[in-house]
């Protein structure tokens, strides 16, 4: 009886680490994706001296090969984008996207929301 309580123990143990390392792992793939989109993104700005107008042009004009899924909604249009301010010169024109964000409501484990990376 000893035995397979220490077992038990030591098995959900075992399950709280592992749950733990998948939420850290998908954090990691979001970090990496915001990174490589807002770098995407300012790679177009210093190019074309506007922003992309969505996260699809990125990838039409070969900035990105693809738009990654967020690891938290599994899908690609959950991206919420923050729009650039508008151009003085041009008030009418379509600001652009100026950064992304996630489209998870999800909580870090350090406590912060995901959408606010």
């Amino acid at each position: 009886m000893v035995v397979i309580s220490l077992i038990v123990v030591l098995a959900s143990m075992g399950m709280v680490q592992y749950r733990q390392s998948i939420v850290r792992s998908k954090e990691a793939v979001l970090k990496e994706d915001l990174f490589r989109m807002r770098d995407a993104i300012d790679q177009f700005y210093a190019d074309k001296n506007h922003y992309p107008t969505t996260l699809d042009a990125l990838v039409g004009d070969g900035y990105m090969r693809s738009l990654p899924k967020d690891p938290f909604t599994n899908s690609e249009a959950t991206w919420q984008t923050v729009p650039a301010e508008p151009d003085p010169n041009n008030p009418i024109g379509d600001p652009g996207v100026y950064d992304v964000k996630s489209g998870s409501d999800a909580t870090s484990i350090d406590g912060t929301r995901y959408a606010d990376w």
